[in-house]
């Protein structure tokens, strides 16, 4: 019985992503948090972003080992959600990207999965049912320190990016605040469907608000 669940839960998810894949050819097509660059290191592929305000729907995934089984388990609850699991019955248009937020622990991190909400929905987004234990997440303007990487975003090449993001932005702001540690707490910003095979887009972001980047807030 759960394996045939869980085959129904990956073809609705396939479907899903199929849909979302034949809707959009470039990621800039469908609605995403907004933002202006504040500064660019080309040498780095790395960039300090200002982001407006924005309004998300997470689900927590406790004590977690594997950000890909982390990303699909929290996944299958949002998409319950966007896809009418609510109180209102709505189902919400794509946005983008899929957030994995990480945050280290002693016995494993804990993952949260998050889908932006669309501008409709930021002020009064519809309740969700309550056996899925979403929540709801504003993120006021703040600064993001964001470098790209193609491929696909497994367990592996994330550990490899972000500890060779910890590096770069040492090297950067070595002097002009305290050096990072590889227990930061990073996203991980998925913007194509997993059939999507070539041209991929991840992002890792990391809150940049230590960095004394002027134009951006301080907290």
């Amino acid at each position: 019985m759960e394996e045939l669940e869980e085959k129904t839960w990956m073809l609705m998810i396939l479907k899903f992503l199929i849909i979302l894949l034949t809707m959009i050819n470039y990621v800039s097509s469908i609605e995403s948090p907004e933002y202006r660059v504040i500064l660019q290191y080309l040498e780095s592929d790395v960039e300090i972003r200002l982001y407006e305000e924005s309004f998300w729907v997470s689900a927590a995934v406790r004590n977690a080992t594997s950000f890909e089984k982390s990303t699909k388990d929290g996944f299958h609850r949002v998409y319950q959600y966007i896809r009418g699991a609510n109180l209102n019955s709505s189902q919400m248009v794509i946005t983008a990207p899929i957030l994995t937020t990480i945050v280290p622990g002693t016995h494993g991190s804990d993952c949260y999965v998050k889908f932006y909400l669309p501008a409709k929905y930021a002020a009064a987004p519809p309740l969700p049912k309550t056996e899925l234990n979403l929540q709801f997440e504003r993120w006021n303007s703040q600064c993001l320190a964001v470098k790209s990487f193609s491929g696909f975003a497994q367990d592996e090449s994330i550990r490899n990016e972000t500890q060779a993001f910890v590096v770069t932005l040492n090297k950067i702001f070595n002097g002009k605040t305290k050096i990072l540690e590889d227990t930061a707490i990073f996203s991980i910003a998925q913007y194509n469907a997993p059939s999507h095979l070539s041209g991929r887009l991840n992002e890792v972001w990391l809150n940049a608000s230590a960095f004394a980047v002027e134009g951006c807030p301080s907290f």
